[in-house]
């Protein structure tokens, strides 16, 4: 029925409020002490815009770390903007919050999970014959590198078992 509350539609969005809240302190303030944002995205979710090279590693979902090195996060109602630095250079990504799937502050044991509706390019099935990254280690480089870069990471190496 179309009449019926959509209690689930209305927490998700209250949730998205509260990553969108912290975005915005960071983008005032910055992160105080060892406070640190994982946020999970899927990459193909129709208005992300992210580096082709990391559009081609990462073709469903990416995880980015803003912690130290961080610029010009801008929020919006509908999405965020970011720059990270990636090999060294600094590239800007778009993100609408509703292509998010997670979002962590591990400093505080804080955590929120997202479902995202499949977009149409989602759908479409790989056939490239890569596998998904199943590690729990940073993806790419080592854990100090990544610490300096903007490194993306696998969420699943800080979810409670």
């Amino acid at each position: 029925m179309d009449d019926e509350i959509n209690y689930t539609k209305m927490v998700e969005t209250a949730l998205l409020d509260v990553v969108r809240g912290a975005l915005r302190h960071a983008a005032e303030n910055g992160l105080p002490g060892e406070q640190h944002f994982y946020i999970t995205f899927k990459t193909r979710y129709p208005g992300v815009s992210v580096p082709a090279h990391l559009a081609e590693r990462y073709k469903d979902e990416m995880t980015i770390v803003l912690q130290h090195q961080f610029w010009n996060v801008v929020v919006t109602q509908e999405y965020f903007t970011v720059d990270l630095s990636f090999n060294h250079k600094r590239e800007t990504l778009k993100i609408p919050f509703e292509a998010l799937t997670a979002f962590a502050d591990p400093s505080v044991q804080f955590g929120l999970q997202f479902s995202t509706s499949p977009s149409e390019e989602e759908a479409v099935s790989r056939d490239d014959g890569q596998e998904e990254n199943g590690d729990k280690q940073p993806i790419g480089e080592t854990a100090k590198e990544a610490e300096k870069q903007g490194e993306i990471i696998t969420l699943d190496a800080f979810r409670k078992k």
